[in-house]
């Protein structure tokens, strides 16, 4: 018989590789019984009775345009870092992120996929994870800004605390900047090695003369393409809320999106809108109908990942001689050894 120290071994590693997944589960799990025992299930059954195919076509096209969009500042940034990746090759890896993001917990595992594949046929795994890294970080940074305008500008539940919260988020990116300037400067521990490195992606990078105003153009049409979806399910979905209103709302639901404890988007996105729309006096009920809507047209719109995925099935049992896989011109042959355990160290 083994000892019994012996038997709780391989409880420490498992609990670091799956227990985040299991909170964001939990999480997101959490959410949506709260909703669903203070609702009831009517909001979503409506939600999913309110599909219409001029909904459906709509959200398809904004999508293109969006995907599009992210694909070419995902491509900015890659070539800012060394990493380049052509312009089609960008687009359909998006795709397939957009869609993996949609149907599986968590809602980065699609840009870990995405990121790990091109890291791969560029030679270099980590500086893949980095390029898909800052990209979505400048994203979500340039989306917080559009959102903190708005939403100084428009009538909103938050408007009032708005200032106390960018107050705070200033002072905490204060913080942080010092924190990596004076890391970057002494030492050669990994803290150190890694401020260095962010240092050196910003200065000659990311903020070049050439590079952050294409990041800011692409990022302010994606989101301008994600709260125009929004704005459609609302009205789909029966929402009369004036324009500007509704606009805000949907700024604060897309604001939580960005939370990474969803299932497959679904959590964070449900809970910011019921709370949104009820400070609005519009109606739990009517948030979680609009959400609903808008997450079927968005899973619709990024079907075509799930195309390409199949795809990529289809060509891996053919084998090699038959897979015909674009690389693109700007990419290096495909590496040859593992690197999902690399993935996740570097990317929550």
């Amino acid at each position: 018989m083994a000892p019994l120290h012996s038997a709780p071994a391989g409880i420490g590693p498992a609990a670091r590789r799956f227990g985040p997944l299991l909170l964001r589960l939990a999480a997101g799990v959490t959410v949506l019984w709260f909703l669903g025992w203070r609702v009831g299930a009517a909001p979503f059954e409506n939600g999913l009775r309110a599909v219409t195919w001029p909904g459906v076509v709509a959200a398809v096209t904004l999508t293109v345009l969006t995907t599009v969009c992210s694909a070419w500042r995902w491509r900015v940034v890659a070539r800012a870092l060394g990493a380049g990746i052509d312009l089609p090759a960008a687009a359909g890896a998006y795709y397939r992120s957009l869609f993996l993001n949609s149907v599986l917990p968590g809602g980065v595992l699609g840009d870990v996929h995405r990121a790990v594949v091109h890291g791969r046929r560029a030679g270099d795994v980590a500086l893949g994870l980095r390029a898909v890294a800052w990209e979505r970080l400048c994203g979500q940074v340039i989306q917080a800004v559009v959102t903190a305008v708005v939403l100084l500008t428009l009538p909103s539940p938050v408007r009032p605390a708005l200032p106390y919260v960018l107050a705070g988020i200033a002072g905490v990116a204060g913080c942080a900047a010092l924190i990596v300037r004076g890391a970057a400067r002494r030492g050669q521990s990994r803290l150190t090695r890694a401020a260095r490195a962010v240092a050196a992606d910003l200065r000659h990078g990311l903020l070049a003369a050439g590079v952050w105003p294409q990041l800011t153009l692409a990022s302010v049409l994606v989101v301008t393409g994600h709260t125009a979806t929004f704005v459609i399910a609302a009205r789909v979905a029966g929402c009369t809320a004036p324009l500007g209103e509704l606009v805000a709302l949907l700024m604060v639901i897309q604001t939580a999106m960005v939370i990474p404890l969803s299932i497959g988007g679904w959590g964070p996105r449900e809970g910011a809108a019921a709370w949104a729309f009820a400070a609005a006096g519009l109606g739990a009920a009517s948030g979680l109908t609009v959400t609903t809507l808008y997450a079927v047209l968005a899973l619709a719109a990024v079907a075509p990942g799930a195309g390409l995925l199949l795809g990529d099935a289809v060509r891996r049992l053919r084998g090699p001689r038959h897979s015909g896989q674009s690389k693109g011109p700007e990419l290096a042959p495909q590496a040859r050894r593992s690197t999902w355990r690399e993935a996740e160290r570097l990317v929550p």
